[in-house]
């Protein structure tokens, strides 16, 4: 096809609904936005708002229920919509590209990688077997595969998710689409394959020419990643213009409320907390008159704000900047956010928990994919793990996945047993005792709150009875009255309005459910809790809110919080002390400040350099971590991190590849398990540095 001057993408005016039986809902209204060639745009929001409606609504796929009722996208200059079913079939895939959120998704489970890489081409362009085959291995050297021969001969399932993750980004490139469409391309990934991730697509963006609409609801990744951003809200655009306007300049209340709600360096859970979002996200066939925003926004002004459609404004003097907000020329941006209510730092009580020594190894078949028999091989899932958690402590464990945090949440909650050592509630070992075995005071003291809150409530039981079931189980209350009125403190314990007692999950939105699981953890008292990603599936203003309510019960009830992550923003917010694991090892333990500022272990180093952080006086260094996390069932000699580190050199004697590294203080409090010397752990510099005002 010829070369296009234009724009790549022109979206004006568009209107999407889906139809159901009962009403038309209208999911996205009058949205228009503007990709140039090689421009990269961001779009963003809370699940809900219409981002991955308009993808769809560009790759003209909408299924039965769903229709353009309005408005135009022209890609290269030509309508879509006037295009024929074979004409949009020539387009898609071959000049527009899409990758989805879930890698596996994309993948055919049953064909080699290479022949779907070759598909690609074949179908598109009509090339030969053996120039689609030529063409497939250098797009996976492209996206920096290791042993590319040996990629294309392997079946999906025996990829990582990363690998799995470029196999979809390389088959998006092989035709050298001209629009490159990611929804939230990252989201299951660990820190630092996303790091990896977002470098290797705006390197191939580069190389390709690319324009890329990039739909995400992490904003330290759109600001990365893209040149512009367009902030949605409820169907609509609220904000368009390049990320420093809308990041620096930002000219919409709900852009600062985001921001406000999302934990930027600086950000402190007792002298300045965040802010979430009051109320909830209206439902699109509930959408108030005039601002969609209105009933949330600090700004609101009755008669004005709802009394007609809000068009969008220019913002003077910046670059192609534009706000849907009647008063965005009466708020003063530059007021600071008024103070939350300050919160005194809890003091951590006496040891309530110890680890000493834990080891948990699970013996697997070698072929067990094959049904079992051979030889066994021994996976090595936690290496000698010791720490002590306190009454009101916030303790966070980080690493990425494979690195033991969840089995060593299975071995604490007695869904597994240790292998070796010891785990101490209240100097009683409970190690060795399997939770069927458990007490119902030991049950009710150690309670977990999951990453999806979907999976965890019973769907056709109400909220009140799921909660009133664990009062029972836990033996709390004389009479059904008595748990009745419990259960009714736990709602008001959680924010949830009484009368939620008799809705069930599927009313919920996600943050509401999530506050259930919390509710229900509490039940029974729970001493110690803990939250494997509780924050993870939600939206950032819900997040705000979930972790707040977090802080403010373990401070009422001196919970022990153990706090499972590997979002070291929220990390960095709310703990007090911070666990780095790393293929079953702890390889730095310390107070948050200790552990955020160096001298660090080379892998805490690498984590903090691929946090995303949505502020642009953020300087970062960048250190991408090279190749996956080894597997537990065949670990490399000597430190677990040597085959990724990038100071092994300085260290003499190959001693990295030959021991595992003793434990070391480096302060009262400060350990890490690492073979550099005190001079060289000296000359680290910090790898976020904050620029002055």
């Amino acid at each position: 096809m010829a070369e296009h001057d234009g724009p790549i993408l022109e979206i004006e005016n568009l209107s999407i609904s889906f139809f159901t039986r009962l009403r038309e809902i209208p999911a996205v209204m009058d949205f228009s936005v503007t990709v140039q060639p090689g421009e990269a745009v961001g779009l963003v929001g809370e699940s809900g708002c219409g981002k991955s409606t308009v993808a769809l609504g560009v790759m003209r796929d909408l299924g039965v229920n769903g229709r353009i009722v309005g408005g135009t996208v022209r890609f290269k200059g030509r309508d879509l919509g006037t295009l024929s079913a074979r004409e949009l079939r020539a387009i898609r895939g071959r000049e527009i590209a899409m990758i989805y959120q879930e890698p596996m998704a994309s993948l055919n489970p049953a064909m080699r990688v290479g022949r779907q890489l070759m598909e690609v081409p074949m179908i598109h362009e009509g090339v030969s077997a053996a120039e689609a085959r030529a063409r497939a291995l250098d797009v996976v050297r492209d996206v920096k595969l290791p042993d590319p021969e040996r990629i294309l001969e392997s079946y999906p399932h025996q990829l990582s998710g990363g690998q799995q993750q470029r196999i979809v980004i390389a088959m998006a490139l092989m035709s050298k689409p001209a629009l490159l469409i990611l929804d939230e391309p990252t989201t299951a990934l660990d820190v630092t394959v996303e790091a990896a991730v977002v470098d290797l697509v705006k390197d191939l963006g580069r190389k390709y020419g690319t324009s890329m609409l990039f739909i995400s609801h992490n904003l330290g990744l759109v600001l990365e990643t893209c040149d512009r951003i367009c902030v949605m809200y409820s169907g609509e655009a609220v904000e368009t213009g390049s990320v420093r306007d809308v990041f620096d300049r930002m000219r919409h209340p709900y852009t600062q409320a985001l921001f406000r709600s999302i934990p930027l360096p600086g950000a402190d859970k007792n002298a300045r907390p965040l802010r979430a979002i009051p109320g909830n996200f209206p439902l699109p066939h509930e959408r108030p008159p005039g601002c969609n925003f209105g009933p949330r926004c600090d700004y609101f002004k009755a008669g004005l704000c709802d009394a007609g459609e809000i068009p969008m404004a220019v913002i003077a003097d910046d670059d192609r900047h534009f706000t849907r907000c009647l008063r965005h020329q009466d708020i003063d941006w530059a007021a600071p956010m008024e103070k939350a209510d300050m919160t005194e730092a809890t003091e951590p009580g006496k040891v309530v928990l110890r680890m000493d020594k834990l080891r948990k190894y699970y013996e697997v078949a070698a072929n067990a994919l094959f049904g079992g028999g051979g030889p066994t091989r021994v996976v090595k899932a936690n290496e000698t793990l010791s720490f002590e958690a306190r009454e009101s402590e916030t303790l966070a464990i980080v690493g990425e996945s494979g690195c033991g945090k969840s089995t060593f949440a299975k071995v604490l909650m007695g869904l597994e047993t240790a292998t070796d050592g010891e785990i101490l509630l209240d100097n009683r070992n409970i190690e060795q005792i399997p939770i069927e075995k458990r007490d119902t005071q030991t049950v009710a003291d150690i309670q977990m709150v999951f990453q999806n809150p979907f999976d965890t409530l019973n769907p056709s039981m109400s909220v009140g009875r799921q909660i009133i079931r664990a009062l029972e189980v836990f033996g709390h209350g004389a009479t059904d009255a008595e748990r009745r009125e419990e259960m009714l403190r736990l709602l008001d314990l959680v924010k949830l309005p009484r009368e939620f007692a008799e809705r069930m999950p599927r009313q919920l939105s996600g943050g509401q459910k999530q506050r259930v699981g919390i509710a229900r953890a509490f039940a029974g008292g729970a001493r110690i809790v803990v939250a494997d990603e509780p924050v993870s599936a939600l939206d950032v203003s819900v997040q705000a809110a979930v972790t707040d309510l977090l802080m403010e019960i373990q401070r009422k009830q001196k919970t022990t919080l153990l706090f499972i992550s590997h979002d070291l923003s929220i990390v960095r917010y709310l703990s007090d002390r911070v666990m780095v694991m790393y293929l079953g090892h702890v390889v730095e333990m310390g107070s948050t400040d200790q552990v955020f500022a160096p001298p660090y272990h080379p892998y805490t180093e690498a984590l903090l350099s691929a946090v995303p952080i949505a502020d642009t006086r953020v300087q970062k260094t960048r250190i991408v971590l090279e190749g996956d996390v080894p597997s537990a069932m065949n670990p490399p000699p000597g430190c677990p991190f040597q085959t990724r580190c990038r100071w092994k050199a300085e260290v003499p004697g190959g001693l990295c590849e030959r021991e595992v590294p003793p434990v070391r203080d480096l302060a009262p409090g400060h350990q890490v398990k690492c073979h550099l010397s005190q001079e060289m752990f000296d000359r680290m510099e910090p790898v976020i540095r904050v620029a002055a005002e």
